[in-house]
């Protein structure tokens, strides 16, 4: 217990810059009080206690501001940045090394009794309020990007933003550790889409301008124009 005591202290300094001192972390750090009073309440969700575990479950959020259900599974070095406003569901699972910041919802999509809610694979990074919906699993090494609503499966090495989430950078590319958290930076498939859309249209415009100007140009003198519909025929 105390190697996972000073394993999470140390989990603080290297994903936190702004830890200063052990004092602060122990203090003023609600995501490591959230880890280990949830630790405390699965062990006893696990030992059939489930009314004990949701009373300390209940106490930690409404200390942290951090909801993780007791039955829920979190690894090691797991860290939450910030953390007000997270939810984590009963049958979630979070692996090792994972990040995540405020606002995230690891949430269910069906009212049946078996697995519901996500599976967090190691090393995956989730921005602030990003949303993971269902029993699906997030591969190891991703990234989503704040704000998503992510409903299908996410790749290991992938990157996922948008509303709903795709994947805009694929598997087998390590990002720097500057990338991974620079969530600004990510990729906006829907600006590229409608900035792509704007252009074809520009290009389009500017090219029947040139077709009626041309048209203009080889009509006889004292003659009316020709109508739109010849236009198109020539066109």
């Amino acid at each position: 217990m105390l190697n996972r005591i000073r394993e999470d202290i140390a989990t603080v300094f290297a994903k936190d810059p702004a830890a200063r001192g052990l004092l602060e972390v122990l203090t003023c750090y609600p995501g490591l009080h959230a880890i280990w009073m949830h630790r405390v309440a699965n062990w006893l969700w696990h030992h059939g206690l489930h009314l004990p575990a949701r009373m300390i479950s209940h106490v930690n959020r409404f200390l942290t501001g951090i909801e993780i259900h007791p039955g829920a599974t979190i690894g090691r070095r797991f860290f939450i940045d910030h953390g007000m406003g997270i939810v984590i569901g009963e049958t979630a699972e979070v692996g090792d090394d994972v990040l995540i910041y405020k606002g995230v919802v690891l949430g269910g999509t069906s009212l049946n009794k078996g697995k519901r809610h996500p599976t967090i694979s190691d090393g995956v990074v989730i921005g602030s309020n990003a949303v993971v919906l269902g029993p699906i699993t997030v591969g190891a090494s991703a990234r989503i990007g704040s704000g998503a609503v992510v409903i299908k499966p996410v790749p290991e090495d992938s990157t996922a933003v948008g509303v709903p989430a795709r994947v805009v950078r694929g598997p087998h590319v390590e990002p720097e550790r500057e990338a991974v958290l620079a969530h600004a930076s990510l990729p906006d498939p829907f600006g590229e889409a409608y900035g792509a859309l704007a252009s074809r249209l520009a290009e389009l415009e500017h090219q029947l301008w040139a077709l009626t100007e041309e048209l203009k140009d080889e009509e006889p003198a004292g003659r009316a124009p020709r109508t739109s519909a010849a236009v198109r025929r020539r066109g």
